[in-house]
């Protein structure tokens, strides 16, 4: 006789076909199929199972992944003004582009995309706008409040609206010093003690601002000065970037010769004073010197200082200089071009050339 055996129940075949039949479990509220964990049981007893749900792409927020697809290619951050992409649609932020370019000039190398290595110039790449305005649609916090707001109102939120933004006292003009969040500052000058300070009191701290206006107020006075001068003379210069004969050779702008004063001038430029590798410094600068190439009967004083030309956006401090021109010693030192950062330094060294525009006033004895 044959001994008749039960059919397996479903807990045996489960054991079985663990894989098969459990990896089909969904997981409650439709989330898709779920991951086991097996868990070591204090029996002998098959282990114990827990479900672990897999993240799945909708759970994470849309702002968080637009802002993986729209971010700068070489700082990883969302662009805050222009956007610029390759022939094949990276997108870099204004900043990382000129600063692309602007190492490829001192490298003496052709500019190239950090993805796909394709080539970039100015001509070759163009603004992405649907790609900007997406972004100044996009949430971001407020510095001061830390409430989100979209990119395109930040600015006049923490300029005009946020009750968090840091002011100034409205005493400011006669030396108070505090500054604190907008909602204070109400109960501040309601108990601000400079209104209430002697007239000694107050002469000395307008006497420390005066000196401070005095000196910015100096630079416009000398050159109100210079206006005055008989023979005044200007030009549009353009620096055409060179190459010395060294053998490591270092990038440095000339002009071509041009004629003020009735007399033939050359500038030229240099990166950093000619360090040897200024594409690895994080400081750049750029520094210029005047050269006369006519000959002189007599020395001939001048003062002269470069500003920006009428169709460039580079931002200088105007510093003017002053030089007496002989046959014998006709170059002044190189001196440096007032531009306000290395930001500005790099998008001069990115463009083709550099436009600004020269004044010299011939100074008569």
């Amino acid at each position: 006789m044959s001994e008749e055996r039960e059919a397996p129940g479903p807990l045996a075949s489960s054991s079985a076909g663990l894989g098969a039949e459990v990896g089909q479990e969904e997981v409650p509220g439709g989330a898709g199929p779920a991951r086991l964990l097996l868990l070591p049981s204090d029996s002998d007893g098959p282990p114990k199972k827990r479900l672990r749900s897999e993240a799945e792409p909708g759970s994470v927020r849309l702002e968080e992944r637009l802002y993986s697809v729209l971010c700068c290619a070489v700082c990883l951050d969302l662009p805050k003004a222009s956007v610029y992409q390759c022939t094949n649609g990276h997108l870099m932020c204004a900043g990382c582009f000129i600063h692309l370019l602007a190492d490829a000039r001192l490298k003496e190398e052709q500019a190239t995309c950090p993805n796909c290595r394709c080539e970039i110039s100015k001509s070759l790449c163009c603004r992405n706008l649907a790609v900007e305005k997406a972004i100044s649609e996009l949430p971001s916090d407020c510095g001061f409040c830390l409430k989100q707001f979209p990119r395109s109102l930040l600015e006049r939120h923490k300029k005009e609206e946020c009750q968090d933004r840091v002011t100034q006292c409205k005493y400011k003009r006669i030396g108070c010093p505090w500054q604190g969040p907008y909602h204070e500052l109400t109960v501040h000058e309601s108990e601000c003690c400079h209104p209430t300070k002697t007239g000694n009191e107050l002469m000395e701290i307008l006497d420390e601002m005066d000196q401070t206006h005095k000196k910015e107020m100096q630079l416009y006075n000398s050159i109100f000065s210079l206006l005055s001068f008989e023979k005044i003379g200007y030009t549009e210069v353009q620096f055409r970037p060179y190459r010395t004969d060294d053998f490591i050779t270092r990038l440095y702008y000339e002009t071509p010769r041009f004629t003020v004063l009735n007399q033939t001038w050359v500038l030229k430029a240099r990166v950093n004073d000619s360090e040897r590798n200024p594409n690895l410094s994080c400081k750049r600068t750029l520094s210029f010197q005047l050269i006369l190439k006519s000959k002189v009967n007599s020395p001939m004083e001048c003062s002269f200082l470069l500003l920006k030309g009428p169709y460039d956006d580079v931002k200088i401090h105007p510093v003017i200089y002053q030089f007496v021109f002989t046959n014998e010693n006709n170059e002044t030192e190189y001196v440096p071009l007032p531009i306000i950062d290395s930001v500005e330094c790099n998008k001069l060294l990115a463009a083709k050339n550099i436009n600004l525009r020269l004044f010299i006033f011939q100074i008569q004895k």
